[in-house]
């Protein structure tokens, strides 16, 4: 029985998530009602309250679920491993609201009140371990720090989707990650794997 409640309410818990991010990513923080997202949910507050305990834990919880929506998709190792992140990153950023709305929330939380790097910090980890695999493997150019390389990466990934979206609503976000990569790999890359890493839409699973 404890189980099938806890199954239940791992149900609920995302039904709400999913419900606040489609609001948040169409209204934004300001304009998304609490009221909206349980009507939109078909729940109670009594449910968002119990697992969120107020909108800007919803919020939060929505700007860390980011690597979520992406690290399960991938095989990949090293480096490889940390240019398909970017690339399934860039096609989910069209279609999934939860990591849409994590991003948005994540970039214009300052506008109501929030200060909270966590989400941008948990990326730049993230990036890190798989840049460590790459050193330790040898796929990357003497010096190459993967903690510099991975902080480089977080603020460039929101800089491109931030001019990419203000310029075409994201269409093109794919080809700048892209161009991204192919200026980038041949400083940071070692000669034995630079020609060996592929980039393009081809490595996103399921396309």
């Amino acid at each position: 029985m404890t189980s099938v409640k806890a199954q239940q309410a791992a149900r609920t818990r995302q039904r709400v998530l999913l419900a606040a991010a489609e609001v948040f990513d169409e209204a934004g923080y300001e304009q998304a009602s609490v009221t909206r997202i349980v009507e939109r949910a078909g729940l109670t507050l009594g449910a968002l309250y119990f697992h969120f305990g107020s909108k800007q834990g919803l919020a939060e919880a929505l700007m860390n679920a980011q690597p979520t929506t992406i690290e399960p998709h991938l095989e990949s190792t090293g480096l490889q491993r940390m240019v398909d992140i970017t690339l399934v990153w860039a096609d989910r950023m069209k279609r999934d609201p939860i990591l849409r709305a994590g991003v948005r929330l994540a970039v214009e939380q300052g506008s109501h009140g929030m200060n909270d790097a966590t989400s941008f910090e948990e990326w730049r980890e993230l990036m890190r371990d798989h840049l460590d695999v790459a050193r330790r493997e040898g796929e990357l150019r003497e010096g190459t720090c993967p903690d510099r390389l991975a902080r480089f990466l977080v603020g460039a990934c929101t800089g491109l989707q931030v001019y990419s979206n203000l310029a075409v609503g994201r269409a093109d976000l794919m080809e700048r990650v892209c161009d991204m990569w192919d200026l980038l790999l041949p400083s940071v890359a070692s000669e034995s794997v630079v020609h060996d890493i592929q980039i393009g839409p081809a490595r996103v699973p399921g396309r």
